[in-house]
């Protein structure tokens, strides 16, 4: 009986799926969403401050103005990473606390902000992941045309420029841009985001600058100051399939798959639109604004590449096209998008943890040895808090554990993921949805700004400690 007993009792025992040594585990936020201190310290006007404030735009009504007041509140959230034991944090830069018109001599009180935050990780051994842009373009150059002016990438390389010369002595890992579809197609296309223009055409125009901006941001970024770096673009990914092998339901997919994916991801890996991505843009919008020389810089080599990832699509041709001026998806208005009967986060978008390992491992077929950070990854949830005072968020926590075994299964097939950011550490401001969707594994009461950890946050840190998760499932 000993001997029988000696033997069951290591499978009884939780094994645990281990990630790789030094694997980061991090979370994220951007700065609009969460910093408040809108009017503080010399800061300018973003086009989300514009955006906001203009009626009927953000649901509720809803600012950025105080947000989860993250500039005043910032040791507080700090030190709330380092009790759960998380190793990176990845935040985003306010262009105009830094450049309030977006051009010209820095801005001193808003560099010293970001030199106390990284500080301050830094002395609690949190390493900090710094993205440049993450929406908040200065009103004034927006005002010039903004993403669909050309002078705005030659602008952002210069703020580039100051921002690593301010922190490169002390910050290893930059993200240059926060998912540019969002920025080109939300923003310029359907106008759903800042800054509300409805042109879809154009908006592939500002795609190009967007790419001409990174292009340009990395080597300001590697030249700026001396210690080691890696630079990345972060992209958020979305497997496409078809609704059938009909050639309609495939040259749907194609479309969507190449403004979704490919489109900014082929020119930073080659150095060039492939042929199908110049042919879509020749047949949508044009390529004059395409000059001599943008692909060799968009292609500039990348240390990294950002992966936010929190669905996927199903799609079939043949659908009309909606009724007015905006489309976030240029030249494929009339693709249908098929609900595939997952279940749903309270943001409406399907739950696929398989179509993240779907594309981490399609990402590194098509770009051998590209190293990955997923740089977001997370879900929406109504979370209350309890009469216990505390929030049980066990559907935040299934969606995390799911995400992660189906990059720990990329991982265990080949695929070089380095970390893990989920999205996000705040409730915060949810762009147009406002404060209506929590994706937070803190829990921020926006009237007194009281900070509750969920429970997925104990959880989040028990799995950053072991490096790994259970086999029992969540964690």
């Amino acid at each position: 009986m000993q001997d029988e007993q000696t033997a069951v009792a290591p499978e009884a025992e939780p094994r645990v799926a281990a990630f790789p040594t030094g694997f980061l585990w991090g979370v994220a936020t951007s700065a609009y969403q969460i910093e408040g201190a809108a009017d503080a310290d010399g800061r300018g006007q973003s086009i989300w401050d514009t955006f906001a404030h203009t009626p009927g735009r953000v649901v509720a009504g809803d600012t950025g103005d105080v947000a989860a007041d993250h500039y005043h509140r910032y040791p507080e959230d700090v030190a709330l990473m380092s009790e759960l034991g998380l190793g990176a944090y990845r935040f985003s830069v306010s262009w105009p606390r830094i450049q309030a018109d977006g051009s010209g001599p820095a801005n001193a009180r808003g560099l010293d902000f970001y030199q106390r935050l990284v500080d301050s990780l830094l002395e609690r051994g949190i390493e900090p992941a710094v993205t440049l842009y993450h929406w908040d373009l200065p009103q004034a150059l927006e005002d010039k045309g903004g993403w669909l002016n050309r002078d705005t990438a030659y602008r952002f390389a210069e703020y580039a420029g100051i921002m690593r010369e301010a922190l490169g002595d002390r910050v290893r890992l930059w993200t240059t841009l926060n998912e540019p579809w969002c920025a080109a197609f939300l923003g310029y296309g359907e106008g759903k985001h800042a800054p509300g223009v409805q042109d879809p055409p154009a908006s592939l125009r500002a795609a190009h600058h967007l790419l001409l901006a990174h292009g340009l941001a990395v080597p300001a970024l590697r030249a700026a100051a001396p210690g080691p770096v890696e630079i990345g673009t972060t992209l958020n990914f979305y497997p496409v399939s078809s609704a059938s092998d009909a050639p309609a339901d495939l040259d749907a997919a194609h479309r969507i798959d190449i403004l979704q994916n490919r489109l900014f991801l082929d020119p930073v890996m080659q150095g060039g639109y492939p042929a199908d991505i110049r042919a879509h843009l020749e047949r949508v919008c044009g390529t004059e604004h395409i000059l001599d020389g943008d692909e060799a810089l968009i292609g500039a080599p990348i240390d990294f590449l950002g992966v936010n990832y929190y669905t996927s699509y199903h799609v079939a041709g043949g659908g009309e096209p909606a009724e007015g001026p905006g489309s976030c998806w240029p030249g494929a208005e009339d693709v249908r998008f098929l609900s595939c009967g997952r279940p749903l986060t309270d943001i409406g978008w399907e739950i696929d943890a398989q179509g993240l390992r779907t594309m981490l491992e399609r990402i590194n077929s098509d770009y051998p040895g590209i190293k990955i950070m997923i740089t977001e990854n997370g879900a929406a949830y109504d979370d209350p808090i309890a009469p216990d005072g505390k929030v049980h968020d066990e559907d935040r926590i299934a969606y995390v554990d799911a995400h992660l075994r189906a990059t720990h299964e990329a991982i265990a097939n080949g695929v070089d993921v380095r970390g893990y950011f989920l999205w996000s550490l705040l409730d915060n401001f949810e762009w147009a949805e406002g404060y209506a969707k929590r994706f937070g594994i803190v829990h921020v009461d926006f009237d007194s700004q009281l900070r509750t950890p969920k429970d997925s946050a104990f959880w989040y840190g028990g799995v950053a400690l072991r490096n790994g998760l259970s086999d029992g499932g969540n964690g």
